[in-house]
């Protein structure tokens, strides 16, 4: 085992039929971690989960406990426990026996059961709701009650599955938070599942990002948002101006007919890569200042700032600035070295990156809802 490793897969794979669902994916969680699985609907992110609860076999590879292979090992014997979006808790048992249930299929003594239904109510702030009807609580308290019956049983890993889908936006961020006290007050290991970027970077010590059964990068919030390793990444987590552009030398990068001074090293002379640049990182300037230069096609009040695209040459980019520029002006874009970040071609290169058909409802219609077998 690695250092402070609670879980490893190792080269494992799962396939339905002819479809192949998980590929050789190799994964080290750390004791005490909070780590995120986040990728598009079917990406293999809760099958990986399900694999590690124990609920399906994978084809190939190892499942690796502390340090002990637990392939064989039924769900109801691993040290794990798991949170579903739909919480599945009793509705013929009040608040106090659902968050007793798993304490009383272990036999602990009425007196323990008690204690410790008090403490995790305290800490899902439930307390005085005991002799509720769960049918009588809003989705948020549900929710509350299905992690204090979780966490109940003292698991080393919490297992949570999209558990914040079914909640408006406002509920959702407090959760957000909550957790991650929870989590951190316990110092158990949480694996989280979630599509959501937003969601995965507030929370999370250490985000996977996975997309069509192969993890494409694993890092810490910070790493993945500046650092991503292609463009499927720099696309999935936050906006990103994803253009073509030759490596001439060692931090010296040339796109949209600019030649631009950046900081990345390593690569071949003339190579071929995938160059991203944040809509954040844009400074808007006079046209003749600009290293680059466009006309604003559209532009969206976002509240603290503008969101506008621009053409630059038939490819549109998208700038965030607190100032305003009216559709068809003229602007020029200066692009910081530190900027500008230099990626490997890979199979997703051209996919992503162009806004020339961006519309955040054209946006939120494309995306599949999430299937609940991925």
């Amino acid at each position: 085992m690695k250092d402070n490793a609670i879980i490893e897969l190792k080269n494992v794979s799962v396939s339905y039929g002819d479809e192949t669902v998980l590929n050789n994916l190799n994964l080290t969680i750390r004791d005490k971690e909070f780590i995120t699985l986040l990728g598009p609907s079917g990406c293999g992110k809760t099958t990986t989960l399900r694999i590690i609860a124990g609920f399906i076999d994978p084809d190939e590879g190892e499942v690796i406990f502390d340090g002990k292979k637990v392939n064989d090992l039924p769900p109801h014997k691993r040290q794990v426990n798991t949170i579903f979006q739909k919480y599945a808790l009793f509705p013929h048992l009040n608040v106090y026996e659902n968050v007793a249930f798993g304490l009383r299929i272990k036999k602990v003594k009425e007196r323990e059961i008690k204690a410790k239904v008090e403490e995790m109510l305290e800490l899902v702030n439930l307390k005085g709701f005991e002799k509720r009807n769960i049918n009588s609580l809003s989705g948020g308290q549900q929710q509350r009650v299905a992690i204090a019956r979780a966490l109940a049983v003292h698991p080393r890993v919490l297992l949570l599955d999209e558990p914040l889908g079914a909640l408006d936006l406002k509920l959702r961020k407090d959760m957000q938070a909550e957790l991650k006290a929870i989590q951190q007050r316990l110092g158990i290991t949480f694996i989280y599942v979630t599509h959501d970027q937003e969601e995965a970077l507030s929370m999370s010590d250490t985000i996977v990002v996975m997309d069509g059964g192969v993890i494409q990068q694993i890092g810490t919030p910070i790493e993945i948002y500046n650092e991503p390793q292609n463009a499927f990444v720099a696309d999935f987590i936050g906006e990103s101006n994803i253009v073509d552009g030759v490596m001439l030398d060692d931090c010296l990068v040339e796109f949209s007919g600019s030649k631009f001074v950046c900081l990345d090293k390593g690569f071949d002379k003339n190579e071929a890569v995938d160059v991203v640049v944040r809509p954040e990182d844009v400074d808007v300037v006079a046209p003749e200042s600009g290293m680059l230069k466009g006309v604003v096609t559209s532009v969206t009040f976002k509240g603290v700032h503008f969101e506008i695209i621009v053409d630059i040459g038939g490819f549109k980019w998208m700038i965030q600035t607190t100032d305003f520029h009216p559709v068809d002006s003229v602007i020029g874009l200066y692009i910081e070295p530190d900027a500008i970040h230099i990626m490997k071609k890979s199979r997703y290169s051209g996919l992503y990156g162009d806004y020339s058909s961006f519309s955040e409802e054209f946006d939120e219609l494309s995306k599949p809802e999430e299937e609940e077998e991925e």
